[in-house]
C-alpha cells in the first residue's frame, strides 16, 4: 500500500490516541477534497508492506491512550481491500484498536468490517444524479452498504459532509432516507465545509461557495431530531 501521509491524531479519526494512515488512491472526485494529492497512487508516496506497518504499529502501542490505535483513510482505503484486511487482521492479532474511514463504495466493505473495531462511513447525499455530479460516482453500493450495516447492529459512525450548493439545503431528504432504517447503533456527524485543503489542488479548485451558514445546520439538526436520528453536536 502507498502511504502519502501518516501521523498522529487525538479523537478525530477514532477514538483516543491513534495513529493515522492515509493510503493513496481513491474512486471518487469530490470537487471539495482536502486531500487531493492522495487521489492517485503515485512514485512519490511511500510504499509499506504488511510487515512494516505492523511492526511501526506495534512499536507505538504505549501512545494508543484513551482507548487509541490505528485508523486507515485515503485517499480511499477499502480499494486495497485484500491488503488491508490481511493488515487489520495482524494488528487485531496485535490487540491494537482497529479504524477505517470510508466513503462506503466498497463492495467488500462488510468483509473488512469483520476486522474493524469502529467504522467511519461518509454519506455524502440520498440523491445519486447529484452525487455523481460533485464526486463522479453514484450511490446505490453506499445505499446497500449503509442498509447492510444498520441491520448487522454493529457500530457505524456516519458523517455527513454540508456543503453549500450540493447537499446543504436538503435536510430532510436525508433524515427520511436515512431513517429508513434501524439506527439504534448509528451516530450521524455533520461536518461543515471548509477550504482546508483548497490550495493543494493543480487544477482549478470548483467549489465557489459552499460555506454552510447556521440556518442549513440547524434544519438538519431539527429533521434527524424529528426522525429519532442521534447526531454529534459539534
Amino acid at each position: 500500500m502507498q502511504i502519502f501521509q501518516k501521523g498522529f491524531n487525538f479523537s478525530q479519526d477514532g477514538p483516543g490516541n491513534r495513529l493515522v494512515y492515509h493510503i493513496a488512491g481513491c474512486n471518487m472526485r469530490c470537487l471539495w477534497c482536502s486531500n487531493p494529492e492522495g487521489m492517485q497512487e503515485s512514485n512519490t508516496h511511500t510504499t509499506y508492506s504488511k510487515d512494516t506497518l505492523v511492526a511501526e504499529a506495534i512499536s507505538c502501542k504505549p501512545l494508543f491512550f484513551d482507548g487509541g490505535g490505528v485508523t486507515f483513510t485515503g485517499g480511499e482505503a477499502t480499494l486495497h481491500a485484500e491488503e488491508l484486511m490481511e493488515v487489520l487482521q495482524a494488528l487485531k492479532e496485535a490487540g491494537i484498536h482497529t479504524a477505517i474511514e470510508t466513503n462506503g463504495t466498497s463492495p467488500k466493505l462488510m468483509e473488512i468490517l469483520a476486522y474493524v473495531d469502529y467504522l467511519m462511513m461518509d454519506f455524502k447525499h440520498y440523491d445519486d444524479a447529484i452525487l455523481k455530479k460533485f464526486t463522479g460516482l453514484e450511490g446505490s453500493i453506499i445505499k446497500e452498504n449503509y442498509a447492510a450495516i444498520t441491520q448487522s447492529g454493529r457500530q457505524c459512525h456516519i458523517r455527513i459532509p454540508l456543503i453549500n450548493g450540493f447537499n446543504a439545503d436538503h435536510a430532510q431528504g436525508f433524515a427520511e432516507f436515512l431513517s429508513k432504517f434501524p439506527t439504534d447503533n448509528i451516530v450521524f456527524e455533520f461536518l461543515k465545509y471548509h477550504e482546508f485543503g483548497k490550495e493543494k489542488w493543480q487544477s482549478a479548485y470548483q467549489i465557489t461557495d459552499g460555506f454552510v451558514n447556521e440556518e442549513q445546520l440547524a434544519a438538519f439538526q431539527q429533521a434527524f431530531d424529528k426522525h429519532g436520528l442521534i447526531y454529534i453536536e459539534t
